[in-house]
């Protein structure tokens, strides 16, 4: 019974194993890089070290001399998280125009960079890159590199999880270097995008829906069958019909607010169902023959039907596909850059 036990231990392993990808990222100081990436959901594991050199097997003492930067390799699934999200946590880090180093720490192995592993990777690094140019929160140009992945080499013991090994030095080294000050000015509500005054577009329409090659990278074939070819998964074998943790769904694809689980219900059906959409202005609703498609806005995703045998006080039963949605648990709505609907759950 144990080498049952041992077995089926061991294959789910190699099965979670097979199904991550990998991701490199430096952002001056690899202390500093590591917890972000740490504290998101579908994320493996986070190895601080360096890369980009030309000789091997570096150290602390010698990897700015054989010319590598410090960095983290992420390892995460992408089932759970995709890997613009990465990116755009990656950006909320650093100071892309500083070609210098970031923050306190200076020369060229402290400059920021992404690297990256497949073709893919380095088109969406490309165009998020071009979004954040392009987007006017910045006055200087975007120098941030985007190169391709080198070995990496797994900095020494005492450099992983610092934040969590040393937490009081990681704190003042942190807030010593202007990174916190300088994240909190560019990112706060008050420091908005500058829009050109010839321009006619607007913030609210910012979302650019990848190419269908795009897609199938992004997608699992069940989400891509779902959303793009109008399929249905199997009821009671999905990821969220009977789901009771708090939290809101978004789009897949685009990341728009849908349903709320203050609105769930567990229906007979076999699939995540809702009283009401989250956010209605997201929601597109088209009529047919049997039943009325129920489709999102910015992205165009196919995400279920809705039905008039639901429970009060609406009577509606919003039947969704799991694999349409992506759901952001309470905890996690403001890193995530959901914070104004914490106040559903309060």
């Amino acid at each position: 019974m144990k080498s049952y036990v041992y077995l089926m231990i061991g294959a789910l392993m190699i099965s979670q194993i097979s199904n991550a990808e990998q991701a490199i990222f430096a952002g001056g100081c690899f202390w500093c890089m590591e917890p972000p990436f740490e504290k998101l959901t579908g994320i493996q594991e986070v190895i601080a070290g360096y890369t980009r050199g030309t000789g091997s097997n570096p150290t602390y003492k010698d990897y700015a001399q054989k010319g590598h930067i410090e960095a983290v390799q992420v390892t995460f699934d992408p089932q759970k998280i995709s890997y613009p999200e990465l990116l755009d946590i990656f950006w909320r880090q650093i100071n892309p125009t500083d070609a210098g180093g970031q923050f306190g720490d200076r020369g060229p192995q402290y400059r920021s960079a992404i690297f990256y592993h497949t073709p893919e990777q380095k088109k969406l690094a490309e165009q998020s890159k071009e979004q954040l140019a392009q987007s006017g929160r910045f006055d200087k140009p975007i120098v941030t590199e985007i190169v391709p992945a080198q070995p990496f080499y797994k900095a020494e013991e005492y450099h992983q999880n610092y934040a969590k090994n040393h937490p009081w030095r990681y704190k003042w080294f942190r807030s010593g270097s202007g990174r916190d000050a300088y994240l909190r000015k560019i990112w706060s509500p008050q420091n908005k995008p500058k829009i050109a005054k010839n321009s006619k577009k607007t913030a609210k329409n910012t979302f650019k829906k990848p190419s269908d090659e795009q897609l199938r990278t992004i997608l699992t074939s069940l989400q891509y069958k779902v959303t793009q070819q109008n399929g249905t998964e199997p009821p009671f074998k999905n990821m969220y019909w009977n789901n009771t943790e708090p939290g809101i769904y978004v789009d897949i694809v685009s990341g728009e607010p849908l349903f709320s689980s203050s609105d769930q219900f567990i229906s007979k059906s076999g699939w995540p169902s809702f009283t009401k959409p989250l956010e209605p202005s997201n929601i597109i609703e088209k009529r047919g023959w049997f039943s009325t498609e129920v489709r999102s806005k910015q992205a165009d995703s196919h995400l279920g039907d809705v039905f008039k045998d639901g429970p009060p006080p609406t009577g509606l039963r919003y039947c969704m596909n799991s694999a349409a949605l992506r759901f952001i648990p309470v905890k996690d709505l403001e890193k995530k850059g959901y914070g104004k609907y914490l106040k559903l759950f309060k």
